[in-house]
């Protein structure tokens, strides 16, 4: 018998919400004995199908038990408890059995995500307009990836698009001074999963790790999370001191970002740079190089990347399309030394397979027929206008002593205010916020376990890559007032 085309397309869910409703509370008590399918289909007026249907559906999860040519019954034991009559009191939940790895993740602290409800005015690094990406580059590409006959959807490569790997190998030799093989790069799904799999992979608990001080708060709980002890080194104008390197026997990795240094944006030079690698070979160290956002330096073109000057195969290299697209595109990829590459593809396809292959597709299109390029030039004049706003209106808002780091090049600036003590940063971000401008701390930014740290006034990040001129002027009027108040 078919289901009648005038019969409701919730009738099969009704039945079943019944039956089960009724074996649970004790109407029907197992072993009983259930309506025909026959009887109940003319008792509710529906087709004999949809009632045969729902007693199979029941008897496939083990409420019922049905036989050729003999009555269905309820299951017993019964499958479904019946609920108590009285609520007795629920015991206090124990706290999670957690693994070493767990419980370091649950002491590190972490900050929390930024607020869904942006500012009127918010001043978040990290984030770049929406208005700047390239959708119809994008759309035509995407659609054409889309069409492209494929003969099975199958899981791809850990290490990502051949053609990607090979549209990177050529925009790293122009852009950043890289020569690398297809095989030395892996696609992973942006900067974070890149540092994390350096972490898991190259550092064990009792293990030590440099790091920049103030430096990615991100990346430094990444490796903090592993267990190795951190050893904070102090950046100043140039970047990271080198001559401050320690001669820690424990030492295994290196995170730095020399073309831009996060947050005060030092370019290490290229004394401190053959320094650092020497201090890698004599410790028999890896050095994990975040090249963040070195597409975007102004007034001069991109500084080469540390890896272009690696001749012992010492730096893993970290790049990312977050600044220059989006971050929520989630592509980023490694250049890695050769005797790394198989590891790193293993505990790439243990993680999560491949990076999402069609994104991966168009991202190569772009690359090989110039859009890729052509942006990124168009958002380095569009992001040299934004900083030159923030400039001026620093200039014209603030007290003369205020003083702005890191302005050479990428998509923030540090503001440092003198007349404020460091303590005074919380009360400032909320405030400012009450007055609809988005600033950010810098003080989370620097490790804790600097004890010798030298007195340092107030400070702030300011990113402008997300904001209109206007709004950038506007946004620091705002936070002038508030600064104000509290000088």
């Amino acid at each position: 018998m078919k289901k009648s085309a005038s019969e409701p397309a919730g009738s099969g869910r009704r039945i079943y919400d019944l039956l089960r409703s009724q074996i649970g509370d004790g109407t029907l008590r197992p072993g009983a004995r259930v309506t025909s399918t026959r009887a109940l289909a003319a008792e509710l007026g529906v087709s004999r199908t949809t009632v045969t249907a729902v007693f199979e559906q029941l008897a496939a999860e083990g409420f019922l038990v049905t036989s050729a040519g003999r009555a269905a019954r309820v299951a017993a034991p019964l499958a479904a408890s019946r609920p108590s009559k009285t609520t007795a009191k629920q015991p206090a939940v124990a706290a999670p059995a957690l693994s070493a790895y767990g419980r370091r993740i649950t002491n590190l602290g972490i900050p929390a995500f930024p607020s869904a409800r942006r500012a009127r005015f918010d001043f978040l690094y990290g984030a770049v307009a929406a208005r700047d990406f390239p959708s119809l580059a994008w759309r035509r590409a995407y659609q054409a990836a889309l069409l492209r006959q494929q003969h099975s959807l199958c899981y791809a490569p850990p290490e990502g698009d051949p053609e990607l790997r090979r549209a990177l190998q050529g925009y790293l030799r122009r852009a950043r001074g890289i020569t690398c093989d297809t095989e030395q790069i892996l696609v992973v799904h942006g900067s974070q999963q890149a540092i994390d799999l350096c972490a898991r992979l190259l550092l064990d608990t009792g293990d030590a790790f440099v790091f920049e001080n103030p430096g990615y708060l991100m990346a430094r709980h990444s490796f903090e999370a592993t267990g190795a002890s951190l050893l904070p080194v102090d950046v100043d104008e140039h970047g990271l001191d080198t001559g401050c390197l320690p001669a820690d026997a424990r030492v295994r990795l290196a995170y730095v970002t020399p073309s831009h240094q996060f947050p005060l944006g030092g370019v290490l030079p290229i004394s401190r740079r053959q320094a650092l690698l020497q201090w890698a070979g004599r410790h028999d160290a890896w050095i994990v190089e975040d090249d963040y956002d070195g597409e975007f330096r102004y007034g001069q073109r991109p500084i080469d990347a540390l890896r272009s000057v690696d001749t012992d195969g010492r730096v893993i290299y970290v790049g990312t399309f977050s600044k220059a697209l989006s971050p929520q595109l989630r592509l980023g990829y490694l250049v890695l030394p050769p005797s790394l590459v198989p590891v790193f593809r293993q505990a790439k396809r243990l993680a999560d397979r491949h990076a999402p292959t069609l994104d991966q597709q168009v991202l190569a299109t772009l690359i090989d027929n110039g859009a890729y390029e052509r942006h990124v030039r168009r958002m380095r004049r569009e992001n040299e206008r934004r900083r030159a706003a923030l400039l001026e209106a620093v200039e014209q808002y603030l007290p003369a002593n205020a003083r702005v780091d890191g302005t050479a090049a990428g998509l923030h600036v540090v503001l440092w205010l003198p007349f404020l003590e460091a303590r005074s940063e919380a009360v400032l971000v909320a405030s400012a916020r009450d007055a609809g401008v988005g600033v950010y701390p810098v003080a989370p930014l620097f490790a804790r376990s600097a004890a010798r740290a030298r007195p340092r006034p107030a400070g702030l990040i300011l990113g402008y890559a997300s904001l209109t001129t206007e709004q950038i002027r506007q946004g620091m009027s705002a936070l002038a007032k508030v600064i104000a108040g509290l000088a």
